[in-house]
């Protein structure tokens, strides 16, 4: 199970080309409202980086995001928290950075 849309990412990848993206679509009711959870998108992110062949940032993303979930101080409101899109992205990048 993924755990929601939050979480659900994507990748459509042909012999030459890829796109990644989160299955969730856009949420223009939620612009500029920092309030989505930006780990489906951060998640499609890493798969990217492994498509590019850059194994060690997408694994580094992958287990900044688990650190994140795992712990359970920094959430949006899908995940029971109340902290924004912005908040829960510093905090990735906080533990990407923990791990050089």
């Amino acid at each position: 199970l993924v755990g929601g849309l939050g979480f659900a990412s994507s990748a459509n990848i042909g012999d030459d080309y890829a796109l990644f993206e989160p299955t969730h679509g856009s949420a223009p009711k939620y612009a500029g409202k920092y309030k989505v959870n930006p780990m489906a998108m951060l998640l499609s992110t890493r798969l990217m980086l492994n498509w590019l062949g850059e194994k060690k940032w997408a694994n580094k993303l992958e287990n900044a995001i688990a650190k994140v979930v795992e712990e359970g101080k920094v959430k949006t409101y899908d995940m029971g928290g109340n902290n924004t899109t912005l908040e829960v992205a510093e905090e990735v990048a906080r533990k990407i950075d923990e791990q050089e």
